[in-house]
């Protein structure tokens, strides 16, 4: 009798344990949102003629080969870290074929203000965490900033497309101009800075001292009057100035369907995460 009882409080115990386990599982799953198609929009970011193409354009990706992209927005995250929920996503609706993991999740939270790009193990060696950087922060956040949602998302999607299509260099060379930026690296303008600065204090002290008398109008004893402004021509260069009148200042600057499912795939936490 004893052993039943004992047998009994084991059984009990564990069951215990398993719903301690499971339940926080249970709880998270259902926060998810379902998979109803290759866009869940369910945070409304994108326009609905904009995703009628972009499940087109997924739709057409995924049939010339394995590989499944799904886009999805929620609200919010619910407190969690957008790595964590990401991760939960892709694994809870399985994308990619199982065996394969070929996959890929592209999130956006719209309160939290974040974005991620979920990639599957099998395919974290094409479309790298670099890769999904690169998108983020070329693609993505320019356009949210903007509002530009759906433009955004499809400029990302087109991107990750490309990538696994085989022709990362477009995306590659975008992201090395963009780390110049458009006039180049500070330090290749530095000593072009620093020569317009030389060329101006020297030649512009040379051309006010020969210039103002034979343009402008003599008003005293080495004085002349000459574009609005008074030049004495008779000051030693050493004095702290040749001209008065006028200048300027500086004010600017910058600042820097239906039926549809995934295949039993899964994620290693691969990809990268942005904020807008």
């Amino acid at each position: 009798m004893f052993a039943r009882q004992n047998g009994a409080g084991i059984a009990r115990l564990s069951a215990l344990l398993f719903l301690a386990l499971c339940l926080p599982l249970y709880a998270l799953a259902a926060d998810f949102p379902a998979l109803t198609g290759r866009v869940v929009d369910n945070a409304g970011l994108i326009d609905a003629a904009s995703e009628v193409l972009l499940t087109q354009k997924l739709a057409d990706f995924e049939k010339k080969g394995s590989d499944q992209i799904v886009v999805a927005t929620v609200p919010s995250l619910g407190g969690q870290d957008i790595e964590t929920y990401a991760n939960g996503l892709f694994r809870f609706w399985k994308l990619g074929q199982a065996g394969e993991n070929n996959g890929v999740l592209l999130l956006v939270a719209k309160d939290d203000r974040k974005m991620r790009i979920e990639v599957g193990y099998g395919l974290e060696g094409t479309l790298t965490d670099l890769h999904t950087k690169l998108i983020i922060e070329n693609d993505m956040v320019p356009a949210f900033r903007n509002g530009d949602f759906s433009g955004g998302i499809d400029k990302a999607v087109d991107d990750m497309i490309s990538v696994l299509e085989g022709h990362p260099e477009e995306l590659e060379a975008r992201g090395k101009r963009n780390q110049t930026g458009v006039g180049g690296n500070i330090e290749d303008w530095v000593p072009i800075l620093f020569m317009i600065v030389w060329a101006t204090l020297f030649f512009g002290g040379f051309a006010m001292a020969i210039l103002p008398p034979i343009f402008g109008q003599k008003i005293g004893p080495h004085r002349y009057r000459w574009l609005g402004m008074t030049f004495d021509t008779g000051r030693s260069s050493g004095s702290g100035g040749g001209w008065s009148g006028g200048g300027f200042s500086g004010g600017g600057g910058f600042s820097g369907g239906g039926g549809f499912s995934g295949g039993g795939g899964s994620s290693g936490g691969g990809g990268s995460s942005g904020s807008w």
